[in-house]
């Protein structure tokens, strides 16, 4: 229950990414991140894609895919500035692996910047190895890879599994 309400975890399609974009500081605060937000990901990755829909809106979203690699690649994720702190994260981290898993992903990938403490607590948070990565993003450039093993089915996310 989010607020009260509950939220249906389900794929996102392009007009939620443009209503979540309608009202971006209210995931992302004064950080301006619309250009992250790519439509074509939606389009192509469609059910590794996901959005946790309430009735009075999108409440949080995921958007990722699956590498060649058989990495589960998560770009974004974030919750309205109402739905933090009730699980939601995790829950659609749980819906991501799931999808990911049946495409054939045995680990999981996500990256930040350097100075996003709350995703580095939140991923830590999950179990992810965090580490930093000089010039990742070009010269003079660190951000944050976190990697771990993609958790067995019915598996609690939890510190000590790590890819």
């Amino acid at each position: 229950m989010i607020g009260g309400m509950a939220a249906d975890i389900v794929p996102a399609r392009v007009t939620d990414i443009q209503q979540v974009l309608a009202d971006h500081s209210r995931y992302w605060g004064d950080r301006d991140l619309r250009s992250l937000h790519l439509l074509a990901l939606v389009q192509e990755f469609g059910s590794t894609c996901l959005v946790a829909r309430a009735e009075d809106g999108i409440v949080g979203y995921l958007v990722g895919f699956v590498t060649p690699d058989a990495t589960g690649y998560v770009h974004l994720i974030a919750t309205r500035d109402d739905a933090r702190g009730t699980g939601l994260g995790r829950r659609l981290y749980d819906a991501f692996t799931e999808a990911a898993r049946k495409q054939g992903a045995v680990r999981l990938k996500a990256i930040t910047s350097v100075t996003n403490t709350g995703s580095v607590a939140f991923h830590r948070g999950l179990g992810f190895e965090a580490r930093i990565v000089e010039d990742y993003n070009g010269p003079g450039q660190p951000m944050v890879v976190f990697t771990r093993a993609l958790p067995e089915p019915g598996q609690a996310w939890s510190p000590g599994r790590q890819a």
